[in-house]
């Protein structure tokens, strides 16, 4: 080796590494500076301050639903009050409508009694049609036994074309209502003749 060449530095044992003479950093330990304990009075207020606010949302919470309720509760009177009062407003529409056709056929200028005749059929139809809408059907009586459910005799005739205790006539119509009884038809029942013999015991019991 030539004197113009120069050797490699020797390495000095003492010279350190520049990242070893970084000092070593010292993580501090979990919470150890704020481990400290809080003081027991402190963190008792906060816990009184924490259920003070959800007592007070708790409250407005309460109040809200029973203002709710009450209003609810006087929507349903109210509702209540007009279902009574206008329960039968849309009946009474149709009925005032029939009594319109009544008074035109009775106010109807030189009607004869056949013309008049005819205009009340129609309103009996109407009337009809209008009582069927609502439900309401009449009993069939006539012809029909006898049945306490359904008919009130209003007397008996003696029959020698009817069974016994059968419908000869019709005072008035009876009606049901969605099946149930509205009105009972009022009627006439057949009973058997009595027979002469019957006849002369009669007498003979009155005597």
């Amino acid at each position: 080796m030539t004197s113009k060449e120069k050797s490699p530095p020797e390495e000095n044992p003492e010279v350190l590494d520049p990242e070893v003479l970084e000092p070593e950093v010292l993580e501090p330990e979990e919470d150890a500076a704020a481990e400290e304990e809080k003081d027991p009075i402190e963190a008792l207020q906060e816990q009184l301050k924490k259920k003070d606010e959800e007592l007070a949302q708790q409250k407005n919470d309460f109040l809200r639903e029973k203002a709710d309720l009450e209003n609810f509760r006087k929507r349903l009177i109210k509702d209540k009050a007009d279902a009574v009062q206008f329960a039968n407003e849309r009946l009474l529409k149709e009925l005032v409508q029939i009594d319109d056709n009544l008074e035109r056929a009775l106010n109807a200028p030189n009607a004869s009694l056949q013309t008049l005749k005819e205009g009340v059929e129609m309103i009996q139809k109407q009337f009809s049609t209008f009582l069927k809408n609502q439900k309401v059907e009449p009993i069939e009586a006539m012809g029909k036994p006898f049945d306490p459910n359904l008919h009130e005799v209003m007397t008996q005739m003696e029959s020698e074309e009817h069974d016994e205790s059968t419908v000869m006539q019709e005072y008035s119509k009876g009606y049901t209502l969605n099946g149930r009884i509205l009105r009972s038809a009022k009627v006439v029942t057949a009973k058997k003749p009595e027979t002469p013999a019957e006849e002369e015991n009669v007498e003979g019991e009155e005597k």
